[in-house]
């Protein structure tokens, strides 16, 4: 599977997130503060919760079920009762706004 087109920029407000399935992969795409979109494994990792109908603040989504929050640029887990990274996913913006996920193409927190 290459990138893949999951929304548009009009479709995907800042501060919202969407979740997709591509292939057997749950994605959460999310649109942070700024305006900048980010893809994430749409599962926390504390838990069997997806994280796109969770709360979007900055560059952080907070899990809804038990407040686990991560960062949406390494996945990283920055609050408990999480402490193990989700997946994060290449995404790319075309100039017409078109949002495309690599499911992939994972980034690694080293390279975030």
């Amino acid at each position: 599977m290459t990138a893949t087109q999951v929304t548009t920029l009009d479709e995907l407000a800042p501060g919202e997130a969407l979740r997709v399935d591509l292939g057997d992969i749950a994605v959460a795409v999310v649109r942070d503060s700024e305006g900048n979109v980010h893809a994430i494994g749409d599962r926390c990792s504390h838990g069997e919760i997806s994280l796109s109908d969770g709360f979007v603040e900055g560059c952080e989504i907070e899990c809804w079920a038990h407040g686990a929050k991560f960062d949406l640029r390494s996945g990283a887990a920055l609050t408990l009762p999480a402490y193990e990274p989700v997946p994060v996913f290449e995404v790319t913006v075309t100039a017409e706004g078109a949002v495309l996920v690599d499911p992939e193409r994972t980034i690694t927190i080293e390279e975030a």
